[in-house]
C-alpha cells in the first residue's frame, strides 16, 4: 500500500472525468521503457521464542527499520513514527502486524530484480541478527492467533482494522496474518493493457497454485494449500475478485474508472493524518458531498490513494499488479516476476497465452478461482481438465518469452533460469504447500515449531 507523508495544497482538484483516466494513460510507455517492479513481504519473529516483535519494544520493528540506515536507507515518517525506509532499491515498509515488505525499484531485467532481492535480504538479515530477529517466507502465519500479533502505528491501518469486520469475516486475517509476492508491469497502450489484464487475470489462479504456501493456521493444517488466497474470498466483496467486466468487449480505462468509483472509500489524507471515510462514496466526494469532508472535492492525490484501496486479483493503477501469489523463499521471489514477464512482455508469448484462455467462460473462471486455494494444481479448468494440464504449456510460453527478450547477465545467461523453481514444482506435481504438509505429517511428526528451522532466506 502507498505511504503518504505530506498533503500537497497545490494538488489539482478533480474537475473532469478525464483526470480520473489520466493516471492510467500516463502509465503508457514504449516497450524499451517497460520496467519490472517486485514487492515481497516476510514475517518477522524473535529467534528466542518465535514471537512476533512489537513496533516499539527494544530490538523490535522500529529498531529494525532504523538499523537499515547503515545501508543508506532514509526514514519515512508518519507523525513521530518511522513507518518505512526509502533508498535506491525502493522502499522497505510495514504491513499491519509488522510484516516487512520491500517495494522494489523499477528495473530493466530479472537479473537486476534478483540482485535487488539478494541485497535486501542480506541487509535485513544483518540487522535482524543484531536484534535476535529472523524472517519466514510463507503466505500465512502458521501458528499465530490474531491476538498474538502486534499492530503497527499507521493511520490508514487503524481505519482498515475498524472497517474490515463490517464487510467480511477474514479481512483482519488478510491484514495481520498474510504475506505475498507481487509483480508490477507496464503496458504500451490501452489495448495492450487490456490484453495483459485479461491474460493475467485468467491465469492468476495458476500463479496461486504454483506459489501456494499457506497450509497451516494456528498450529495445524487448515485444509487449504493457499489459505491466504482463500482469505480474499471473504475479506470485502466490494473490492476483491475476478472482475468479469475485464473480459467484456470494449474494456479499457473508462470501465476501470467506473469500477473504482463504485469501490467504497477507506480514508482521505489531510494535513499529515488519515481521516476515516470508510464505506463512503468517491462519487459523492466528486460532488462535494463526502460526509467525512463536507464541501470539499477530491484532488488527484486523493484519487491515486483510492486506486490503491481495491484488492482484485490483478489491479490497475499506472501499471498492472499481479496479486495472486503467496509469500515464499528467495528463489520464488525471483520466479514470480520471471513467470509474468515471460508471459506479458513478449508479444508472441502474450498472444499464445491469450489463445490458451480466450475461450474460457466467466462461470468457469470464477469456479477456477474459488477452487484453487484448496485444490491447487488440481483445480478444474473451464471446459475440462485441471491447472496441472496447462501448467507445463504456460511455463513453456513464459520461457519462450524470456528467451525472446534476450536480456543477458555478465555470464551470458538469459532470464529463463529464474523459472527453475516453478519447473520443479510442475515436474514433481507438488505445490510448496503440499511439501510442507508432507514434512508435517512425516519428518516433523506433527510438530509445527520445526517450520522455524526452514531456511527460506
Amino acid at each position: 500500500m502507498s505511504t503518504r507523508q505530506v498533503s500537497d495544497s497545490n494538488d489539482p482538484i478533480i474537475e473532469s472525468r478525464d483526470q480520473l483516466v489520466a493516471p492510467m494513460e500516463r502509465g503508457e510507455k514504449p516497450r524499451e521503457a517497460w520496467r519490472i517492479g517486485t514487492e515481497h513481504e516476510k514475517f518477522v519473529y524473535r529467534t528466542a521464542d518465535h514471537a512476533a516483535p512489537s513496533y516499539a519494544e527494544p530490538g523490535g520493528i522500529r529498531d529494525l527499520l532504523l538499523g537499515l540506515k547503515e545501508f543508506g536507507w532514509e526514514p519515512v515518517m508518519e507523525g513521530d513514527n518511522v513507518i518505512a525506509m526509502a533508498g535506491a532499491d525502493g522502499t522497505v515498509s510495514l504491513e499491519p502486524a509488522g510484516q516487512l515488505e520491500l517495494s522494489g525499484a523499477p528495473l530493466e531485467n530479472l537479473h537486476q530484480t534478483c540482485a535487488e532481492t539478494g541485497r535486501h535480504l542480506a541487509q535485513v538479515k544483518t540487522i535482524g541478527e543484531r536484534f535476535g530477529l529472523a524472517y519466514m517466507g510463507l503466505g500465512l502465519w502458521p501458528d499465530k492467533t490474531r491476538e498474538e500479533l502486534p499492530i503497527m502505528p499507521k493511520g490508514r491501518y487503524d481505519i482498515m482494522l475498524r472497517h474490515m469486520p463490517r464487510v467480511g469475516t477474514m479481512g483482519l486475517d488478510m491484514m495481520l496474518r498474510t504475506c505475498t509476492i507481487q509483480t508490477n508491469l507496464d503496458y504500451s497502450s490501452e489495448a495492450d493493457m487490456a490484453q495483459k489484464f485479461r491474460v493475467s487475470l485468467a491465469l492468476q489462479p495458476l500463479a496461486t497454485a504454483l506459489f501456494a504456501n499457506s497450509p497451516f493456521l494456528e498450529g495445524k493444517p487448515n485444509g487449504f494449500l493457499s489459505y491466504r488466497s482463500h482469505i480474499w474470498s471473504d475479506t470485502d466483496p466490494a473490492r476483491t475478485g475476478m472482475l468479469p467486466f475485464v473480459f467484456e468487449e470494449g474494456f479499457g480505462y473508462e470501465r476501470y474508472v467506473d469500477y473504482m468509483l463504485d469501490v467504497p472509500m477507506y480514508f482521505v489524507f489531510r494535513e499529515g493524518r488519515y481521516i476515516d471515510a470508510a464505506g463512503q462514496s468517491f462519487r459523492d466526494f466528486l460532488e462535494g458531498r463526502l460526509p467525512a469532508l463536507p464541501g470539499e472535492k477530491p484532488t488527484l492525490a486523493d484519487w491515486t490513494d483510492h486506486l490503491s484501496t481495491a484488492f482484485p486479483e490483478v489491479r490497475l493503477k499506472s501499471f498492472l499488479e499481479m496479486r495472486g501469489a503467496d509469500g515464499g523463499p528467495w528463489d520464488r521471489i525471483c520466479a514470480l516476476p520471471a513467470f509474468w514477464v515471460g508471459l506479458l512482455y513478449d508479444q508472441g508469448a502474450l498472444d499464445a497465452a491469450w489463445d490458451l484462455v480466450k475461450d474460457w467462460d466467466m462461470a468457469g473462471r470464477e469456479t477456477l478461482r474459488a477452487s484453487v486455494p484448496k485444490l491447487g494444481l488440481d483445480a478444474p479448468l473451464p471446459g475440462g481438465g485441471t491447472l496441472r494440464d496447462i501448467a507445463p504449456r504456460v511455463l513453456d510460453i513464459a520461457r519462450g518469452g524470456l528467451a525472446a527478450r534476450g536480456r543477458l547477465n555478465a555470464a551470458g545467461d538469459n532470464e529463463t533460469g529464474y523459472l527453475a523453481p516453478l519447473d520443479e514444482i510442475v515436474a514433481s506435481g507438488k505445490t510448496p504447500a503440499e511439501r510442507l504438509l508432507d514434512l508435517y505429517h512425516g519428518q516433523w511428526g506433527g510438530d509445527l515449531s520445526k517450520v522455524y528451522a526452514l531456511k527460506t532466506f
